[in-house]
C-alpha cells in the first residue's frame, strides 16, 4: 500500500510559479514511476507528467517547457515545478504512483492516488 499527501497548491496570477510536492509512504518509493494529473471543473482528469524510477520524465505538450518533474529518493517526495502559469491551468492536481518502475501518461496504469491540490491561475 501507498499513501501519497500533495501539497503546494494555492492562487497565483498568471505568468507566476508553484511547487507542488507529493509525499509518498508504505511502498518501496524507488521502485515505483510516479505522475501528476489535473482534472478541471466538468473536464476529466488528464495526464500532466510522469517519471520513472530511474527519473526519465515525460509531459503533456501543453506544459512542455514549463512544468518540470522531479523526485528525491531520500525524501520520498515528488515534485512539480510550474512555471509560466496560465489561466487553462485551473485544477485539481493528483499525484498518484504505479506498481511498476516504468513511466505512464494513462490514468489506469496508476495504482494510486493522493487526494489532490488545488491550483488556480487568475488572469
Amino acid at each position: 500500500q501507498v499513501q501519497l499527501v500533495e501539497s503546494g497548491g494555492g492562487l497565483v496570477q498568471a505568468g507566476g510559479s508553484l511547487r507542488l510536492s507529493c509525499a509518498a509512504s508504505g511502498r518501496a518509493f524507488s521502485n515505483s514511476a510516479m505522475g501528476w494529473f489535473r482534472q478541471a471543473p466538468g473536464k476529466e482528469r488528464e495526464f500532466v507528467a510522469t517519471i520513472s524510477w530511474s527519473g526519465t520524465s515525460y509531459y503533456e505538450d501543453s506544459v512542455k517547457g514549463r512544468f518540470t518533474i522531479s523526485r528525491d529518493y531520500n525524501k520520498n517526495t515528488v515534485d512539480l515545478q510550474m512555471n509560466n502559469l496560465k489561466p487553462e491551468d485551473t485544477a485539481r492536481y493528483y499525484c498518484a504512483a504505479r506498481a511498476s518502475a516504468w513511466a505512464s501518461f494513462e490514468l489506469k496504469a496508476y495504482n494510486y492516488w493522493g487526494q489532490g491540490t488545488q491550483v488556480t491561475v487568475s488572469s
